[in-house]
C-alpha cells in the first residue's frame, strides 16, 4: 500500500523464544550463512572436479570455473559482511 511507510522485515517474535539465552537472531543468521557457504564450497569442488575430469577438452571450462568462483565469492562475501566488494 503506497500510503503506509515501508518497514524492515523482522521474524515473528515467538521464534526468538526457541533461541538459547545469550544467542541473538543476527548470530543465528550468520551461522546459517556459514553453513550455506560450506555447502557451496563442497558442491563447487565436486562440480569442478567432474567438469575437469569429463570435459577437460572444452575450452570453456577454465574461464567458466573462474567466473563461477569470482561471482560466487562476491555474493557470499556480500551476504556475510553486508559490504559489496568490487575489484
Amino acid at each position: 500500500m503506497p500510503d503506509q511507510p515501508l518497514q524492515a522485515f523482522s521474524p515473528p517474535t515467538f521464534l526468538f523464544s526457541y533461541l538459547p539465552s545469550g544467542v541473538s537472531s543476527g548470530a543465528m543468521v550468520q551461522w546459517v550463512l556459514y553453513i550455506v557457504f560450506a555447502f557451496w564450497a563442497l558442491y563447487t569442488l565436486v562440480a569442478i572436479y567432474h567438469w575437469l575430469k569429463y570435459s577437460h577438452a572444452s575450452w570453456v571450462a577454465f574461464p567458466a570455473i573462474a567466473l563461477h568462483l569470482f561471482v560466487s565469492f562476491a555474493l557470499i562475501a556480500y551476504s556475510l559482511s553486508g559490504t559489496l566488494i568490487i575489484v
